[in-house]
């Protein structure tokens, strides 16, 4: 039987089980990432192992979420992991480099190796034919360690694509189709795979962009061929010996087939506030705008910035829009000064941000107060862009321009020419400057010293299952639950991401104000969640603040698998009902009670007495032997400190 192109690189890097689908699998890690907001926790994991240097083939830290400075905090965080890249043998890119996923795509993805890293798109290097997987924090310090990453063997879905974008078209509109046809739980315990003769006019950004945003179908990952195009990409970059050929067996056999003919497309836009939410532009035309932004890991290439350059050239903003744009790196931004494309953008009026993910996490530039936003970033989930009651629109580069333009939601083929809308190409020759990226010394780690501001607090650690458990229902809440409800992104809260004792203060500030002051209450207490509880990025605060707080289980209906992987890391447990409707029979506040957990764990289903309403719950732990093991010790690194002994 062939294989598909993730099961080649899935089969060369198997240390643990067998690729058979729904078991779980232990994948050799080659390279990891981190950035500002989840680097800090992960590296004060790691140190905690007391192991001298990391055990990759190349780990980097990357600088460009906390870019604002307006105090000592973010600073702190930045020397904080330079220097801890400089003691563990860790490249570090510094803030104004570029964004880690689109620098990584550009500098660093070899096709065939593996990635793992603790941002959800840390998938967007599937576009080079890397196997690239996001999680928390906690797992990407375990890889950095030399362990196995553990995962169920995911089913393959192969999205073949046939015939050729048309002008006004763009890749964004391709997996906003798919998520418009999939939702956002479409793509659970699965790796879409690329594939057919649609993919030949997809250039290596183009497929970044689609990869990038298979983390809101919840795909475990997704994935292009390694073909010419990635060949013509690195010679470009001067990488052309990182190239490998990867291509699918022509009797590669995939669990799932799905069909989208691109001469059939049209341009697409995902409504607020879910990314799903999606229909052609053309139904949303009469919506007015008041921001526009083109950037973010998803759209800011040179040819999507190119393009609104393009589009606008002699042409001015509306003027009732906020017209923001940044590059995705360093790189980028020189290129594009360099062919005079910022001065044209910024003769119609943009406003240029530095490379970093900024608007996109709520990071500045958030909407006024009930406004309009249409952003080529990948996710629109309600106070996401810093603005709560902001309407915020996705949408590819093309329809960014021509709302910029004209003031409202139109279809770009309405408001340009074909001229304007004609394809745009990548440098044949890629300027490389990789000058901001400071490689590890050869130093003796006693030479280095860490340092550590006084926002930098120790990574709290869960204490050990005990055999009865009592708690209260701290919270009971609905489906699509995002690590954005539970700690919120922002320029606020991401300088707190290195302080758990002070982050967990705004646990579901944003929808359950009281939330805090009744684990407090409680002491102990279990949260009620809906389906899909904990999708979105894979913040690991959102595991550990609950943890902190004294949450010790999440009752839902299904657990999206980053969250569900960090709970596990932090000894939360992750119970899932039997019957869906007995999410009904529970209350805020009622009295649960589980006994004799440790032989409940080890069977994986949990019967749980609800003391108030005098009834008995029965639920489903969907875990592997190993996570019982993780679950039982209080935590992953409480199981490693444990395994190897360590204070």
């Amino acid at each position: 039987m062939g294989k598909t192109v993730a099961e080649k690189i899935i089969k060369t890097h198997l240390v643990d089980g067998k690729m058979t689908k729904g078991s779980e699998i232990g994948i050799k890690m080659d390279q990891t990432l981190t950035h500002d907001v989840t680097g800090t926790l992960a590296y004060l994991a790691f140190e905690s192992m007391k192991i001298p240097k990391v055990k990759t083939e190349f780990s980097i830290s990357y600088v460009d979420h906390n870019l604002l400075q307006v105090d000592y905090k973010n600073m702190d965080d930045h020397l904080f992991l330079k220097s801890t890249a400089e003691k563990f043998g860790v490249h570090y890119s510094k803030a104004g480099n570029g964004i880690c996923h689109s620098v990584h795509y550009q500098r660093y993805a070899v096709p065939g190796k593996t990635l793992i890293g603790s941002d959800s798109h840390t998938t967007t290097t599937g576009g080079l034919g890397v196997l690239a997987i996001g999680a928390g924090g906690m797992d990407v310090a375990m890889a950095m360690a030399g362990e196995a990453f553990h995962l169920t063997m995911p089913f393959i879905t192969n999205v073949v694509l046939t015939g050729e974008l048309k002008p006004g078209v763009a890749p964004k509109d391709i997996i906003l189709e798919l998520l418009r046809r999939l939702s956002v739980k479409g793509g659970l315990g699965k790796i879409m795979e690329y594939t057919g003769e649609g993919i030949k006019s997809l250039r290596v950004p183009d497929r970044a962009t689609i990869t990038n945003m298979g983390a809101e179908l919840g795909a475990t990952t997704s994935i292009f061929p390694s073909d010419e195009m990635t060949r013509k990409f690195l010679k470009a970059q001067g990488r052309e010996e990182d190239w490998t050929e990867i291509l699918p067996d022509e009797n590669a056999v995939y669990d799932e087939v799905i069909e989208i003919d691109l001469n059939e497309l049209e341009p697409m836009i995902a409504k607020p506030d879910m990314p799903d939410n999606v229909v052609p532009v053309k139904e949303c035309s009469h919506v007015k705008v008041d921001q526009v932004y083109i950037g973010s890991c998803t759209n800011a290439s040179y040819s999507d910035i190119k393009k609104a350059a393009v589009m606008l050239r002699d042409k001015t903003v509306h003027p009732d829009v906020s017209f923001i744009l940044s590059a995705g790196t360093r790189q980028t931004f020189q290129e594009l000064i360099r062919d005079g494309v910022i001065q044209s953008l910024v003769t119609s009026g943009a406003r240029i941000m530095e490379p970093g993910c900024g608007a996109c996490v709520g990071i500045g530039q958030a909407p006024n107060s009930g406004g309009v936003s249409v952003r080529t970033s990948n996710r629109n989930f309600k106070g996401r862009s810093g603005t709560m009651d902001a309407h915020v629109y996705l949408a590819s580069p093309e329809v960014a321009a021509a709302a910029a333009l004209t003031g409202y939601i139109e279809d770009p083929r309405r408001v340009f020419n074909s001229r304007e809308l004609a394809a745009f190409v990548e440098p044949t020759k890629y300027l490389v400057d990789d000058s901001q990226v400071i490689k590890p010394k050869n130093k003796h780690t006693d030479e280095v010293e860490i340092l550590r501001g006084p926002n930098i607090k120790p990574l709290p650690i869960n204490e050990g299952i005990t055999e009865t458990l009592k708690a209260h229902v701290v919270s009971k809440l609905g489906d699509n639950m995002t690590t954005d409800d539970i700690i919120p992104a922002g320029s606020i809260f991401s300088s707190l991401r290195s302080n758990v004792p002070e982050i967990s203060k705004i646990t579901f500030g944003r929808i359950d104000p009281n939330f805090v002051e009744r684990t407090q209450q409680y002491k102990k207490s279990i949260i009620v969640g809906g389906e899909n509880y904990g999708q979105g990025s894979s913040r690991e605060h959102a595991a550990i603040a609950p943890m902190y707080l004294g949450v010790k289980a999440i009752l839902a209906k299904s657990i999206a698998r980053i969250h569900k992987a960090n709970l596990i890391n932090f000894g939360i447990l992750p119970l899932i009902f039997r019957d869906k409707k007995d999410y009904e029979y529970i209350a805020r506040d009622d009295e649960l009670e589980v006994v004799q957990i440790i032989n409940q764990i080890k069977n994986k289903k949990i019967s749980i007495r609800n003391n108030t309403q005098n009834l008995i719950i029965e639920t489903v732990l969907d875990i592997s032997d190993r996570e019982a093991e993780l679950l039982i010790a209080g935590g992953r690194l409480n199981y490693v400190k444990q395994k190897n002994q360590i204070n």
